[in-house]
């Protein structure tokens, strides 16, 4: 079977029309070139160059062999560095989940860095709650997670990527709408407040719990979701308020008024991305590569 060593050397001596000239540009002596185009010739059993003293030039078997010669080499360079990109994780697949909130602002933070830097890594996304998605990370299905933490799994890494505190989202026109004070859990005492739904929401239902409690405020909760955006379309129509994070406060309606409230510095969200920790995606270490440091200054948490 021919090799490529041989089209090499057959492309080398088509371009030059000279044995030594070829011979120096592969860096090799004249005679195994020679004995490499003798070989091709003997297995293609076709004459690819008329010689003499004087001239070389290509035959016409030869020179309809020059494009596919060429071609065949080009595929093997471009396989090649394919293989080489996908071993980096500068080219390949990478699966991702989000949560609805982190699309507000955080998933184009995480995003960007990744496409700036890995133009080559097909990113699929996935929306997803924080506890599929965590399933998702263990079962492959899989690569980066972006969730609420806390992370309880041995298989599991994480990293806190962004920290932000809670806003108030309150019906445009009501009292609360009105004061020019910072809000506390106490004003929502015996108010509607739309709450997040457990199992779905687990992380910001039990933050809100422990927040009123601590505070001695017991808010009246006529509707649990386990969306945002779904929360704020209670609000807009005046079902309720709620509180949600700041980034939150990017998504507009018109009914709609965002306040800020006076919370505990254990009242403040997370988010983090977590991935597997025997994932072999070569992309996925890369992609990891270019979320450090961490976003906001915020300290790495394994």
């Amino acid at each position: 079977m021919m090799s490529f060593a041989q089209l090499r050397c057959f492309v080398a001596v088509a371009e030059e029309l000279h044995f030594g000239r070829a011979a120096h540009r592969l860096q090799m002596t004249q005679p195994p070139l020679s004995r490499q185009i003798a070989l091709l010739e003997q297995e293609l059993k076709v004459v690819l160059f008329d010689r003499s003293r004087r001239s070389v030039r290509l035959t016409r078997a030869g020179a309809a062999f020059l494009d596919e010669a060429r071609r065949l080499l080009r595929g093997a360079e471009r396989a090649a560095e394919t293989a080489r990109l996908v071993c980096t994780g500068r080219r390949g697949r990478l699966s991702m989940g989000f949560t609805a909130a982190s699309a507000y602002r955080n998933l184009g933070q995480v995003l960007l860095p990744i496409q700036q830097r890995l133009p080559e890594v097909e990113i699929s996304l996935r929306e997803m709650v924080s506890g599929v998605q965590l399933d998702a990370l263990s079962n492959g299905e899989l690569d980066l997670a972006m969730i609420r933490p806390p992370v309880r799994r041995d298989d599991i890494e994480s990293r806190i990527l962004h920290r932000e505190g809670l806003v108030a989202a309150i019906p445009r026109g009501s009292d609360l709408a009105r004061s020019g004070e910072p809000l506390t859990p106490a004003d929502f005492d015996g108010r509607d407040l739309i709450m997040y739904r457990p199992p779905e929401a687990r992380y910001f239902h039990d933050l809100i719990t422990r927040i009123f409690h601590d505070a001695g405020a017991t808010p009246h909760y006529p509707h649990h979701l386990a969306q945002i955006h779904s929360m704020l379309a209670l609000v807009n129509v005046g079902l309720g308020a709620a509180l949600v994070p700041e980034t939150a406060a990017e998504v507009r309606y018109p009914g709609v008024e965002f306040r800020p409230v006076r919370l505990p510095d254990w009242g403040r969200v997370e988010l983090a991305i977590a991935w597997r920790r025997d994932n072999g995606n070569p992309a996925l270490a890369a992609a990891l590569d270019t979320l450090r440091p961490p976003l906001h200054g915020v300290p790495v948490a394994g």
